[in-house]
């Protein structure tokens, strides 16, 4: 199973974007969502924004994602792939 996060849309160069999430700022694509502005919030998975989503739905999943982190141990959340996040990584992001 993949996961898209949704971001805010914080600057826009062409088709490349700065987006940020949890305070980590980062570029993506926007290739598949030329239609993104400024200020709107996209799914992001694997560097791409894969749709617009306004902003209450957007928040309302990172308010789920974040209770999924706070509640369950990443060996839990993590369990079917079996691939465990790098030593320090639930500590939170960083910008790349």
């Amino acid at each position: 199973m993949c996961l898209a996060i949704p971001a805010l849309v914080t600057s826009i160069d062409g088709f490349e974007a700065r987006v940020e999430v949890g305070g980590v700022s980062r570029g993506i694509s926007l290739r598949l969502t030329p239609e993104a502005q400024v200020g709107d919030y996209v799914y992001v998975h694997a560097g791409f924004s894969i749709s617009v989503v306004d902003e209450e739905e957007a928040l309302e999943s990172l308010r789920i994602l974040r209770e999924l982190a706070e509640e369950y141990p990443a060996e839990e959340l993590f369990y079917t792939t079996g691939d465990l996040p790098p030593q320090g990584a639930e500590e939170g992001p960083t910008s790349d």
